[in-house]
């Protein structure tokens, strides 16, 4: 094999690494080990973030055509931003305990599920932003704030049913690493919030409720820009 196709099957080997991350992570969950399932999770979305990247400058469309990326991103996502968070949540009683817990734990699960499998879950519009279609499933993030926060179980509740409508809603959301608008902005932000992020899973299992609540600017800021983009009027 040449060294391009080395390379392009060792891009695809760095995405598959978030599968046992996950499995680390949900083991971890189940053993009451949640500061290393969150950790995990942290390390997944660092390689999601990143290999799309290292995809294009390879080109492995190009150099693997039979092998379908894309499909094994999505996989390994639908583990690590759906399954593994939500197991945790109900591990680390976010939600309410037995089958009550399980119905609600299930609703993220299936509609995610949906909203992976729908063929415009990813689209793009004429200024080549590239957008998700519905709630883009960051249920890392939402467990992570729900676990930070510490709040009463109907609210964790009542959030995670929300959001799981909210994928079936077609508003579309911007896809991070892949935006034109406001991108040197949404770049300076961004690294600003994963800095805190990183301090908040250190100082797990008792994060300062106080820099998560400062850190979720991005977040909002992040739904905003969204929003603007979505409604604002054709030129």
């Amino acid at each position: 094999m040449s060294l391009r196709t080395w390379a392009a099957w060792g891009v695809h080997l760095y995405t598959a690494i978030g599968a046992p991350l996950g499995l680390v992570a949900l083991v971890a969950s189940g053993q009451g080990w949640f500061s290393l399932a969150f950790a995990c999770m942290a390390l997944a979305t660092f390689i999601d973030a990143t290999d799309g990247q290292l995809a294009r400058r390879v080109d492995v469309k190009t150099v693997l055509p039979n092998f379908d990326g894309a499909r094994l991103d999505d996989i390994v996502d639908y583990l690590n931003y759906v399954v593994v968070p939500i197991v945790l949540a109900y591990q680390a009683a976010l939600l309410p305990p037995g089958v009550v817990g399980v119905a609600i734990a299930s609703a993220p699960l299936v509609a995610s599920g949906y909203g992976f499998s729908q063929a415009d879950a990813k689209t793009s519009d004429e200024t080549a932003n590239h957008f998700f279609t519905g709630f883009p499933s960051y249920w890392n993030i939402v467990v992570f704030y729900l676990y930070a926060f510490a709040g009463p179980i109907w609210f964790n509740v009542t959030v995670i049913l929300i959001l799981s409508v909210l994928v079936f809603v077609p508003i579309r959301y911007l896809y991070p690493s892949r935006n034109t608008v406001a991108r040197t902005l949404t770049y300076v932000l961004g690294v600003l919030w994963a800095l805190m992020m990183i301090v908040l899973l250190l100082q797990l299992p008792e994060p300062s409720r106080q820099l998560a609540y400062v850190s979720l600017f991005f977040p909002a800021y992040y739904v905003g820009l969204s929003l603007y983009l979505h409604f604002r009027p054709a030129a």
